[in-house]
């Protein structure tokens, strides 16, 4: 009877360990297409590039507009995407819009692609 107990108890425990398993590779799942999703918002050339001259900083339209060099129409497009995306985030002050990073993992990324894509060696 003992043994039928610590059978029972086993297979209760992994049972146990299998949902845990599961929950994780669901979290893992979750962090890869939040990954995905983000990467693929940033893939556009002018928002990375809107995205490093933000970068840890909180830039007005205007600002964001002299520092790529494009007009303040095609930057707005691609901040509302990237807004809309979750990777801004925009507050109002009076009849400016100041923007800045929404999340301190897409700093870390942009940092690295940076320092791998931005050398001076390159």
């Amino acid at each position: 009877m003992v043994f039928c107990d610590e059978i029972q108890s086993q297979v209760l425990t992994d049972k146990i360990v299998a949902q845990a398993l599961n929950i994780d590779s669901i979290a893992i799942d979750n962090d890869i297409e939040r990954a995905a999703f983000a990467l693929k918002a940033m893939s556009h050339p002018l928002r990375l590039k809107i995205l490093c001259a933000i970068g840890e900083h909180e830039l007005s339209v205007q600002d964001i507009v002299e520092q790529v060099g494009t007009t303040q129409s095609n930057v707005s497009q691609h901040l509302a995407k990237l807004r809309e995306k979750d990777i801004l985030m925009s507050r109002r002050d009076a009849n400016r819009i100041y923007y800045r990073v929404n999340d301190e993992r897409t700093l870390r990324l942009i940092e690295m692609m940076r320092e791998v894509f931005c050398s001076a060696k390159n």
